[in-house]
């Protein structure tokens, strides 16, 4: 069976960005599963997916328009050390969430600059070229409450 809308995809991936670093692996692990066509995972890799089938192995490169975005300088903001209420110690690399008018956005401390925190809400992987290799385990029909609920659910029906 082909990749395409609506069919359940499993695969094992490595992920490295232009330099070769490995950034995020399946390795040890189960393998990813996601309802084709459903937004579940980047674009680019979605796209270099589809027409392939179980056993089938792939090298994709997904440029930052079709994976995590382009850096936005707006989502970097310096704000006043007190709007972090109740955490003594402030540290680079952390993550904290925060209320926007467009919901809840996870923005990373980047720098500290006396009573000034610098955070970026853009996800750690904008504005990167990304490569994968994948393996193709699996390719299923998707079942009628997977299609429903827009997401793969897990042996014995949803999780949810």
């Amino acid at each position: 069976m082909q990749i395409a809308e609506n069919t359940v995809v499993s695969f094992h991936y490595t992920l490295k960005n232009d330099s070769g670093e490995v950034l995020d692996s399946s390795e040890g692990r189960d393998p990813l599963s996601y309802l084709h066509g459903s937004g579940n995972i980047i674009p680019g890799l979605e796209k270099e997916l589809a027409g392939k089938s179980s056993g089938d192995t792939l090298q994709a490169r997904v440029e930052p328009g079709e994976g995590y975005g382009e850096v936005q300088p707006s989502l970097v903001q310096e704000v006043p050390r007190d709007a972090f209420q109740g955490v003594e110690d402030i540290q680079p690399g952390m993550q904290f969430q925060a209320q926007t008018e467009g919901g809840p956005l996870l923005v990373t401390v980047t720098k500290l600059e006396g009573d000034t925190v610098t955070v970026d809400g853009n996800h750690p992987l904008a504005g990167e070229t990304l490569n994968f290799d994948v393996s193709v385990e699996s390719v299923r029909e998707a079942s009628a409450e997977e299609l429903e609920h827009g997401h793969v659910h897990g042996e014995g029906g949803h999780q949810h």
